[in-house]
């Protein structure tokens, strides 16, 4: 095993001394003097004492490259400072009426409408700059009604049909964590971006009414919901401790059951679903305020 290693270190620095004498050799330098030859490191016997690691590291350093770990400054700019607390409140709103389906052929004489409202309030910390641990809560509110619809498959298909007097109603409300990593784009930490990812718990109520003959029915449901979301958006201070938010709901991971039961309060089906979505979703765009109740960038 000694005779192995004394092999290998001698190999070693005859790779280095060859390495640096073809340098020398090129730039136009005279060797050293005190820079053993070949021929003299050949001779040395087993009994003389030879350093693999020190050959090693002297011959590495001649054709090893070192790599440096590219900065790209995305923390230079800070948005957000170490011990701030923020408050905040991000709302959406959207509606869907008859007039918007223009492009379903399918569907005649349509009369309906929906809305869907959520208020969501939250408050956070920054651990450090430019990162942020929040807590957030969330009322979501959603209403639709079918007062007319009909739809006609063609002539060749012999299948139509109509509905109406179908309404649906759903109150759900929201418990997420989430952590926020912002980027500041200039130097007074104005404007910024951030990237917020949000594991969040749903549960909630909903009816569905509608017409069977002429008797009204309906049936209610019990709605649970887990997902883990990825939320990007832009950030604005437009005073001092005040900064306007825009944020949009771009997918993730989601798991929901629906319990159903029947007027009586007996269960009559469930189901249960999981998906994984990644797409910008135009349902789920915020709108918010925060405030910020310590502001380290005064001092």
């Amino acid at each position: 095993m000694k005779k192995v290693r004394y092999f290998l270190s001698v190999l070693l620095a005859v790779v280095g001394i060859l390495h640096t004498q073809a340098q020398t050799q090129e730039k136009g330098l005279t060797p050293q003097n005190d820079t053993l030859s070949i021929a003299q490191l050949m001779t040395r016997t087993a009994s003389e004492e030879v350093t693999p690691l020190t050959h090693t590291v002297k011959s590495s350093k001649h054709f090893l490259p070192t790599r440096r770990r590219i900065d790209r400054e995305i923390n230079k700019n800070s948005f957000i400072y170490k011990g701030e607390v923020m408050l905040g409140l991000t709302a959406s709103y959207g509606t869907l009426s008859s007039e918007d389906s223009d492009f379903l052929l399918l569907l005649e004489h349509m009369d309906a409408g929906g809305t869907i409202a959520s208020v969501k309030p939250f408050f956070g910390y920054a651990y450090r700059d430019n990162h942020v641990l929040g807590a957030r809560f969330g009322y979501t509110y959603i209403h639709g009604t079918i007062d007319n619809l009909g739809f006609n498959l063609g002539a060749q298909n012999d299948l139509s049909g109509s509905l109406s007097n179908m309404g649906y109603k759903s109150d759900n409300f929201t418990f997420s964590l989430f952590h926020r990593s912002y980027v500041g784009l200039d130097p007074k930490g104005r404007f910024g971006l951030f990237a917020e990812f949000e594991g969040s718990v749903m549960v909630g109520t909903s009816r569905f009414d509608y017409m069977a003959g002429e008797l009204p029915k309906g049936s209610n449901s019990n709605n649970f919901q887990a997902k883990l979301s990825f939320n990007p958006g832009m950030a604005v201070y437009v005073f001092p401790n005040v900064c306007a938010t825009v944020s949009f709901g771009l997918g993730g991971i989601q798991y929901s059951k629906v319990t159903q039961k029947n007027e009586a309060g007996e269960q009559v089906g469930s189901r249960v679903a999981s998906k994984m979505r990644f797409r910008l979703n135009l349902a789920d765009i915020n709108i918010g305020m925060t405030i910020h109740l310590w502001d380290k960038k005064k001092k």
